[in-house]
């Protein structure tokens, strides 16, 4: 409404107070899209006594950048993941989550694909999802006009999940420089459409570090990004789609329950490695992901490098547990 947008940025005392009343509850939606948001809501927090204020955005990085210097130290950063395991847990009984299981590793887990009846809906509302919106906010933000550019570069992250990422290999498939390319996965980063991990390393010179590997937020985006809905059994990637799986309801949970955890990948140049390390509290905690139920051993450079580290293997019988 452009009245309420007109008293939300007027930076005027007066005019903020006059609107707000005696209201203590104040909830903005899109608030990157108001002049001076950032400002507009100091003046209210420092001028209003004991309201409380929502101020939501699609648009994350740019609602951050807006409000992040005029609140420091007066505000709380919430981040909306899609739907958690852990939140549909107090919905479904664990016949049902095993049931929905393949549906989420192939079409995730946004509320609109939960709610989608039948398998063309699914792939009509993720499809809409990243072209509607992700698409929309990254080439909004950024000023990204190489729209073709950003589709391959996802689609060559997306076929290189649990692997290390080369900049200088993706900058030349791409025909771009490796700056160019970290600059486009950093914006990627910051709109909640991949993650990066880094490498862990603290004693053996053999340790890799170098590259990172990323995962996607979303299985579904991944899957829409490749143009694959296929059935877990008609693919080649379901160990890929059950790692990302993991990680990314892993970090659901820490986000939602308050664990406080340093994430990693560990891996040596003679290829030992662990998908997931967690630094909890000054210990280590090591996990390796399976789709398959064949129990696998701890490396033997892990256990002795870090002689008061943990190592499981998580699996079809345990993720529940690790996830939820």
């Amino acid at each position: 409404d452009i009245g309420v947008h007109d008293w939300l940025s007027s930076q005027s005392i007066a005019t903020l107070k006059k609107n707000i009343g005696t209201k203590k509850f104040l909830i903005i939606d899109e608030a990157q899209k108001i002049n001076q948001i950032g400002l507009n809501l100091k003046l209210i927090v420092d001028n209003i006594d004991d309201i409380l204020i929502i101020a939501t955005g699609s648009s994350s990085f740019e609602l951050a950048n807006q409000i992040g210097e005029p609140l420091v130290g007066r505000k709380w950063t919430y981040n909306l993941f899609p739907i958690a395991q852990l939140e549909l847990a107090e919905k479904e009984n664990q016949l049902e989550t095993e049931n929905a299981l393949s549906d989420r590793l192939i079409y995730g887990s946004y509320p609109e694909i939960i709610n989608a009846e039948g398998l063309e809906e699914k792939r009509m509302a993720i499809n809409g999802i990243m072209n509607d919106n992700l698409y929309k906010a990254v080439f909004a933000y950024s000023g990204i006009k190489k729209s073709d550019k950003i589709h391959s570069l996802l689609k060559l992250v997306a076929f290189q999940i649990g692997k290390e990422v080369s900049l200088s290999e993706l900058g030349n498939s791409l025909d771009l420089d490796s700056r160019t390319v970290e600059s486009y996965l950093d914006v990627l980063e910051k709109a909640f459409i991949i993650k990066r991990v880094f490498g862990f390393s603290r004693n053996l010179r053999k340790e890799v570090t170098k590259n990172s590997r990323f995962y996607f937020l979303d299985n579904g985006i991944r899957n829409a990004i490749i143009g694959n809905f296929n059935a877990l059994d008609s693919r080649d990637d379901v160990g890929q789609l059950w790692e990302n799986y993991l990680f990314m309801e892993r970090m659901k949970k820490r986000e939602y329950k308050k664990i406080y955890a340093n994430q990693y990948f560990w891996r040596t140049y003679d290829q030992k490695e662990i998908d997931l390390v967690e630094e909890r509290d000054g210990k280590l905690f090591g996990y390796e992901f399976k789709w398959g139920n064949k129990k696998t051993k701890a490396p033997k450079d892990w256990l002795n490098t870090y002689k008061e580290a943990s190592w499981e293997q998580i699996d079809k019988n345990n993720y529940l547990e690790f996830i939820s």
